[in-house]
């Protein structure tokens, strides 16, 4: 009866020395959890040091990848501007089909949608292509043909100015104006030598061009019509990775980003198209030259806000001085009132104050915007950085809350330091 215990109590004074050894290897998820997360850093910063060191390959890999996906970007793009207007027709359309009592389903509700959308789209490319486009061409040959005129006439007058007031120095001007018709007929010669491999570099370029154009449409309307299956995938994916309590601010940005994207992109090419047509009729009424040409330059460049107008004016006035200095003048005048209509009278009512930007952070993101991606940055870069700072004045005002930090607060601090106005 006494040996049992003995052995129990001989196995006690036995059992630590392997029990602390096997409890070494015991599991902890924290410590796995953060030995992953410690493993995760270490490789996204070997991998930013890595792209940092070696930027030239960085760049070209970036923009190799983006040349490959441009078709499926633009393609996003394309259906998320077209949306609106098939939206429009699918409502449209099952309002006439309550009318006429005829019960039409979803999918052929939405092809036909689509189909509209596109055959007005495409209604328009054409027309462009078949009435604006052989104009413009004209345009540009007759200004190109009225070169050597425009030249004759420089240099005549120069030569006047010379022999009217003979203390005038103009070599440093005559010497220049004269040695730039002999540099351009070589440069012409050169490109005319090198037409061949020009040609078929352009056709390689054209092909390739007309292949991403269809893959663009492609992907813009297989979007469209299965837009409600890949929002439902992006949300399930919000809903699965995201906690439940950011759902509700993740639907408020959403619908913020939308709003801002939306209503500047639709409307600032509404906006920018009626400059173009009024710029038109304008200098039709005036009779001045290239009118066509001109007012496509001016409608496109009214895309950049507030620098729009006046980048479109220089081509236009540089253009038309060859022809008459008076018309250019008049033409100034003309885009210096296109552009007062425009913002103070057409651009707030049709845009309104869709980004709520202040001049400086709008000036501020077409700089930025205009050095990375150009005229395009220079367009989408306003939006972009009011939504960026819709997200910074939320995150502010998050914290300030949790510090019980009121406006009034704030105030009394500018007003203490003399700041506020």
């Amino acid at each position: 009866m006494n040996e049992k215990p003995q052995k129990n109590a001989r196995d006690l004074t036995t059992d630590p020395l392997p029990r602390s050894k096997s409890q070494r290897f015991i599991k902890n998820n924290q410590y796995f959890t953060i030995c992953i997360y410690a493993a995760v850093m270490m490789v996204i910063c070997a991998i930013i040091f890595k792209c940092i060191i070696d930027i030239e390959k960085t760049k070209a890999w970036v923009g190799q990848i983006l040349t490959m996906l441009s078709p499926f970007i633009f393609g996003a793009l394309l259906a998320y501007v077209l949306n609106p207007m098939v939206h429009m027709f699918y409502r449209t359309i099952g309002r006439l089909c309550d009318r006429t009592r005829i019960r039409l389903k979803h999918k052929p509700h939405t092809i036909i949608s689509i189909l509209i959308t596109y055959v007005i789209v495409i209604s328009f490319v054409v027309l462009a292509l078949v009435y604006v486009l052989p104009e413009i061409i004209q345009n540009i040959v007759d200004f190109v043909n009225y070169i050597p005129t425009a030249y004759n006439t420089l240099m005549d007058l120069l030569i006047q100015l010379q022999e009217r007031f003979p203390s005038l120095d103009l070599n440093g001007i005559i010497k220049p104006v004269s040695d730039t018709v002999p540099q351009l007929i070589n440069t012409l010669q050169s490109l005319a030598a090198d037409m061949l491999p020009a040609l078929y570099s352009l056709s390689v370029s054209i092909a390739g061009w007309i292949v991403n154009v269809f893959i663009t449409i492609i992907v813009s309307i297989y979007m469209l019509y299965d837009k409600r299956r890949i929002m439902r995938v992006c949300w399930k994916m919000i809903y699965a990775f995201l906690p439940q309590k950011y759902i509700p601010l993740c639907k408020e940005i959403v619908a913020e980003c939308n709003r801002l994207f939306s209503s500047f992109v639709v409307g600032k090419f509404i906006d920018s198209l009626i400059i173009g047509i009024l710029c038109f009729v304008l200098m039709t009424i005036f009779r001045m030259p290239y009118t066509l040409f001109i007012s496509l330059i001016v409608g496109v460049t009214n895309m950049i806000p507030y620098f729009g107008p006046f980048i479109g004016a220089i081509p236009g006035i540089l253009i038309i001085l060859f022809i008459s200095p008076l018309r250019a003048v008049g033409f100034a005048i003309l885009i210096l009132a296109l552009q007062q209509f425009d913002g103070l009278i057409l651009g707030p009512k049709i845009l309104g104050d869709s980004t709520g930007m202040k001049p400086l952070w709008i000036i501020f993101a077409i700089s930025i915007g205009g050095s990375i991606a150009g005229v395009i940055g220079m367009f989408l870069g306003v939006p972009l950085v009011a939504f960026l700072s819709y997200l910074l004045d939320r995150y502010l005002d998050h914290r300030l809350r949790k510090k019980s930090i009121t406006d009034a607060m704030i105030d009394g601090a500018l007003k203490n330091l003399e700041l506020d106005d």
